[in-house]
């Protein structure tokens, strides 16, 4: 396998779930702003959005978006338990990803973070991060994770809570989503991701500001 990603992007929680399964992939950088694969050949020729992650499958297919490419690393690994096989709790794993990619990445952290947001974005979007994350804070207490074991719904959260500390978003106001994300980002999978891919980020910034 093959995941294309961009260093503390959402593909972040990807490389999590394959080390969690112990399962060997190539690791390919993109640069989202300029929308070029490390090569320096056109990431849209890969996905026309330009966005991570792209998991290119040992079959050669090309898969995007986050909830669908965690789910398939789950069920191609199903010895790593990283998701329900079935039933009922499937379904909750679906609800959690949902929420993650449409109620926080998308309308609290990109609004945030994105650059071109103007301040009635971010302005929203911070209203909208208190909603949420006092939802999340309700689900999370007395959890260990979302779920009743360690999922992908976790690796996807861990990365998306990462982002506060680059979005003024301050997670201790939220007692409960505080100690989740600071217990699981000492995760052995999660810390070494997170070691990797800051490394990679900061390396990359260095390079933009040259």
């Amino acid at each position: 396998m093959e995941l294309y990603y961009a260093p503390l992007a959402c593909s972040l929680a990807t490389r999590i779930a394959l080390y969690e399964a112990g399962a060997p992939a190539a690791f390919i950088a993109v640069d989202t702003r300029t929308k070029l694969v490390a090569d320096g050949s056109d990431f849209r020729a890969i996905n026309a959005m330009g966005q991570v992650p792209v998991l290119r499958t040992d079959d050669g297919e090309l898969l995007t978006e986050n909830p669908a490419v965690l789910q398939y690393v789950a069920d191609r690994y199903p010895e790593s338990h990283l998701a329900p096989s079935g039933g009922m709790p499937r379904y909750r794993l679906q609800q959690l990803l949902n929420f993650i990619t449409s109620e926080l990445h998308k309308v609290v952290f990109i609004p945030l973070l994105d650059p071109r947001s103007g301040d009635g974005a971010k302005a929203f979007a911070r209203d909208k991060a208190t909603e949420r994350l006092a939802f999340l804070n309700a689900q999370l207490d007395g959890r260990e994770y979302l779920l009743d074991r360690f999922t992908v719904a976790d690796a996807y959260l861990v990365t998306v809570l990462n982002w506060a500390r680059f979005s003024g978003v301050d997670l201790g106001q939220f007692m409960a989503v505080d100690a989740y994300f600071n217990r699981l980002r000492e995760r052995p999978s999660i810390a070494r991701a997170l070691a990797e891919e800051l490394v990679l980020y900061q390396e990359q910034q260095a390079r933009r500001a040259a």
